[in-house]
């Protein structure tokens, strides 16, 4: 079975926690849109130079998280 390392890279579980659900609860709401935010300008402008698709997928990701948090408000 092929590792998903843009959904599910196993060592952020490691602890019994995943570390974005950490980052999360000790940033608050806006603490974490920005540091969310922050991650997508971070994949978006490295992708050409490091990780190619991968890091668009893990942009997107970070994009999608904030969609998915605002609609539970």
């Amino acid at each position: 079975m092929k590792k998903d390392m843009v959904n599910s890279p196993e060592h952020y579980t490691t602890g019994g926690i995943e570390t974005i659900d950490f980052i999360q609860a000790k940033l608050g709401t806006e603490g974490f849109r920005d540091y969310c935010v922050g991650n997508v300008i971070k994949y978006c402008s490295r992708y050409k130079h490091k990780g190619g698709k991968e890091d668009l997928q893990k942009a997107r990701w970070y994009l999608d998280r904030m969609i998915q948090d605002g609609e539970r408000k």
